[in-house]
């Protein structure tokens, strides 16, 4: 495999914010594994331009290049501050004025920032239905980084997060295929085939 374009989204609102210390992490294990060239997209530069799309129709100034970049990569890396249990409002701003299946079959390695462990969950109730809907192809392990996890005993389990979820998006994007429908790239989801748990159960009688 070549070398491959991996997109950083990162919301964070404050410089620095740990929103983007993070999305930096991220990237970095990534990189580490496979031969890629990281562009890193701040959503807080962006926010007028992206605000005058939702009421134009129209990208402007540095949000067509964003929007470019985010639908031609091989993969993106996609990072939200959790706000009232939820993604930043900026964050879901930004896929919304993305096109109609920009996001098909691309790989997606969803993260979140936030001041306690409790809102951890928001990344499977809210963000990962988000790029389901969007049809993107989400790797199994979200990484939640509560602000613990930046102190040193912490550091170990985030960095173990941060690691397994970057080898399985290295997996998703060594698994694309050459394939295409209606232009795109068709990704095969490796961990698609699993067997439900409760097949398993039922496979052995319990």
């Amino acid at each position: 495999m070549g070398t491959s374009s991996v997109v950083v989204i990162s919301a964070g609102l404050s410089q620095p914010s740990s929103t983007r210390l993070l999305a930096d992490k991220l990237g970095a294990a990534v990189a580490a594994g496979t031969d890629v060239e990281l562009t890193v997209i701040e959503l807080r530069d962006l926010a007028h331009h992206i605000t005058n799309h939702l009421l134009t129709g129209f990208p402007t100034g540095e949000l067509v290049s964003a929007i470019k970049a985010v639908t031609e990569a091989d993969a993106l890396i996609a990072v939200t501050p959790i706000f009232s249990a939820s993604y930043s409002g900026l964050f879901k701003s930004f896929f919304d004025v993305l096109e109609l299946g920009a996001l098909e079959g691309k790989p997606v390695l969803i993260a979140a920032t936030g001041g306690s462990s409790r809102h951890s969950l928001a990344l499977e109730h809210a963000v990962r239905p988000l790029f389901s809907y969007l049809k993107a192809v989400v790797v199994p392990t979200a990484v939640y980084a509560a602000s613990e996890d930046w102190a040193s005993a912490g550091s170990t389990e985030l960095s173990g997060r941060v690691g397994r979820a970057a080898r399985q998006l290295t997996a998703l994007m060594a698994g694309a295929g050459s394939s295409s429908t209606a232009g795109k790239s068709v990704v095969k989801d490796p961990f698609a085939d699993v067997l439900p748990f409760g097949e398993m159960m039922r496979a052995r009688g319990l």
